[in-house]
């Protein structure tokens, strides 16, 4: 039994959630509007201030699709009343950030400057404090879209287990390897 897909989401006043007869749920807040596309076989219910996640059987697709619309459905709420907000750090010898407008340009340690075009949805912003590794925040109301532009980001340079260097979430923690151990004799 799905715990997730059971649990009502409430929606917060200056929400409106509509569903479309093609499954398309659209939910419109204070910060903007998120689309969703939901499989047929899911059911949606809304009754008041609350939102109803069901399933039809109990087969293995069922169960997986409950619990995943119902978070969807919850993140898209979330987002477009708070929103969201994901930190990475460059940790590096002479890594940098710099973002201007929609184009972010990271120097990782390679032989040329990276350009990454980010979606016109999320924001971007780049600090280099001095004496602290560079940052880079993204901020939007797609919780999606958000974790895909920072995974993408991250594959430009992951972090080596040794020294700890490359790009890492904010607060996250590497397991680091010893290396080599000189031999004696």
């Amino acid at each position: 039994m799905s715990r997730i897909g059971k649990k009502p989401i409430v929606v917060p006043a200056g929400v409106t959630m509509t569903l479309a007869a093609d499954n398309t749920v659209k939910v419109k807040g204070p910060k903007g509007e998120l689309v969703q596309k939901v499989d047929a076989d899911i059911i949606i219910k809304q009754e008041d201030n609350t939102i109803v996640v069901e399933r039809p059987t109990e087969q293995k697709r069922h169960k997986a699709m409950h619990g995943l619309y119902r978070a969807l459905l919850q993140n898209m709420i979330v987002g477009v009343t708070e929103g969201y907000k994901l930190d990475m750090e460059l940790v590096g010898v002479g890594y940098k950030a710099v973002a201007n407008g929609q184009v972010l340009e990271l120097s990782l340690g390679y032989s040329h400057s990276i350009y990454l075009e980010i979606p016109s949805e999320l924001k971007v912003a780049a600090e280099m404090p001095k004496g602290k590794n560079p940052t880079v925040s993204l901020t939007g109301i797609d919780k999606q879209l958000i974790g895909f532009v920072a995974s993408k980001i991250r594959s430009l340079r992951k972090v080596e287990p040794y020294k700890g260097k490359g790009v890492r979430f904010v607060g996250e923690t590497i397991r680091r390897k010893a290396g080599k151990s000189a031999s004696k004799k």
